[in-house]
């Protein structure tokens, strides 16, 4: 079969083409802004990718164009289309379909497929998932919306039966409105979290909840719901009708089945009271240790043992652009400065980012070393300002914040204006730097955090320190 694919350079959309031609299948796509790291890795797989969404592709004739979500009947400001080839398929009546509906066909079918799905936390416990089953010998296939740096891509068929996915809440595309992972029909399904989020398609909670159920409806009852047991939203969910058995997880002295117990290095897992593993790694934060307990609660459900799951852990390596370290500089006599790239977009998740990173500090007996976190509000949903008024408490364990505001049309000033000096706004990159590198003291933890490329502000800024600007 050839596939072409419409937007083929995104994450998720790019993870499809690899899984596709290492089907066999041959795969084209097209992409406005087709460039590396993307591109370079579709192409080393034979797949031809070409700019732009011109009409001529029309002549392709593959026997299925295969629509990204980025792609829609939006027409530009002189009233041509945005996507002229889109209204080239249409106007041929030629066969088209979405990516989620695509992989469920042609890959998920026949599999035991173990969905990851939250508002924060999808691409870890997704990652975590699959290298927990690959040491376990099963050699899982999996789609992760990130690269795992244990197995370095972000998709393989793998050679057993079981698939791991991230399933994403986002919309499937302009002609089907339904999340993208109800396409899935996991007989595993993990609800790590939920919370308002995607406010470019979503009117309220309440809207996300009911794509939540609709996913909850597909599972199996010989199947299992691994779920956050401290989430009322979650607990909303089920109410609406559960179908199948429910492993709930949480924190320590928490009612759920599954619990962890110990520092965020070193601690315990415990089911049903008694300790079953233990994890003993370098990751940060509470949320990684709720992640990793949904990991092994699900991996369970396809016969890993918790012990085995956890000593998996113990060796996990994270993903890339997760507090992954860009580079140190030396300032004077002191010690360096450290920073850092994370993908946190959301104000839960640059609280719990920068939360395990000052308790990491804590524990380490480095109290004085101050955190700067250096951050731009990209998703939909910052950019549009609903989540404007919790951005302050979300940086309370940042000594100095700094803002990107590129592109924002709402005051970004005047919603950090309860941190007073403590934050500092720039409408370029390069003016953040500089804003940044003057701050700076050996020491410090500066925390990059963006959905996107953040205008190469890591190097930038590595070069910045390096310069004794």
């Amino acid at each position: 079969m050839h596939i072409h694919i419409l937007g083929i350079c995104g994450t998720f959309m790019g993870g499809l083409a690899a899984l596709a031609r290492e089907a066999g299948h041959r795969v084209t796509g097209c992409d406005a802004g087709v460039y590396p790291p993307m591109s370079d890795q579709l192409r080393a797989l034979g797949i031809e990718l070409i700019e732009g969404y011109g009409a001529d592709q029309i002549a392709l004739e593959p026997d299925m164009y295969v629509i990204g979500n980025v792609v829609s009947r939006a027409r530009l400001p002189d009233g041509s289309p945005k996507f002229p080839l889109m209204e080239a398929i249409l106007d041929a009546g030629a066969p088209y379909t979405s990516g989620p509906q695509w992989l469920a066909e042609h890959v998920l079918q026949g599999r035991h497929v173990l969905a990851v799905a939250g508002t924060h936390g999808k691409t870890t416990t997704t990652s975590m998932l699959a290298w927990v089953l690959e040491q376990a010998g099963l050699q899982p296939g999996f789609l992760v919306g990130g690269v795992p740096l244990d197995f370095g891509v972000s998709a393989r068929l793998g050679r057993g039966r079981a698939f791991v996915i991230e399933a994403d809440e986002y919309d499937t595309a302009f002609f089907d409105k339904r999340s993208k992972f109800v396409h899935y029909r996991p007989r595993t399904a993990i609800l790590n979290n939920l919370e308002f989020d995607h406010a470019d398609i979503f009117d309220d909670l309440a809207a996300i909840e009911r794509q939540f159920h609709h996913l909850v409806r597909t599972v199996p009852a010989s199947g299992r719901l691994v779920v956050n047991a401290a989430e009322d939203s979650l607990a909303r969910v089920l109410a609406k009708g559960c179908w199948s058995p429910v492993a709930g997880f949480g924190a320590t002295g928490s009612d759920a089945q599954w619990q962890v117990e110990g520092a965020q290095h070193a601690f315990d897992v415990l089911c049903d009271g008694r300790v079953l593993g233990r994890v003993e790694w370098a990751l940060t934060g509470e949320h990684n240790q709720l992640n990793a307990l949904a990991a092994i609660a699900a991996a369970e459900h396809v016969g890993v043992a918790p012990a085995d799951a956890a000593r998996a852990l113990s060796a996990f390596r994270n993903v890339r652009r997760r507090m992954e370290v860009r580079g140190e500089v030396a300032r004077g006599d002191g010690p360096a400065l450290t920073v850092y790239d994370d993908f946190a977009h959301h104000p839960t998740a640059i609280r719990t980012t920068l939360d395990g990173l000052r308790r990491r500090l804590d524990a380490q007996g480095r109290q004085a070393e101050r955190i700067l976190a250096v951050f731009e509000p990209r998703s939909n949903t910052m950019k549009l300002g609903t989540m404007a008024a919790q951005l302050p408490g979300s940086l309370d364990d940042a000594e100095l914040a700094f803002c990107h505001t590129a592109g924002l049309d709402w005051d970004a000033a005047a919603a950090l204006a309860p941190m007073g000096e403590r934050a500092r706004t720039a409408g370029d990159i390069d003016t953040l730097v500089a804003q940044v590198a003057a701050a700076a003291q050996p020491g410090d933890h500066i925390v990059c955090m963006s959905n996107g490329g953040f205008g190469g502000v890591h190097d930038r800024l590595l070069a910045a320190l390096r310069a004794g600007r």
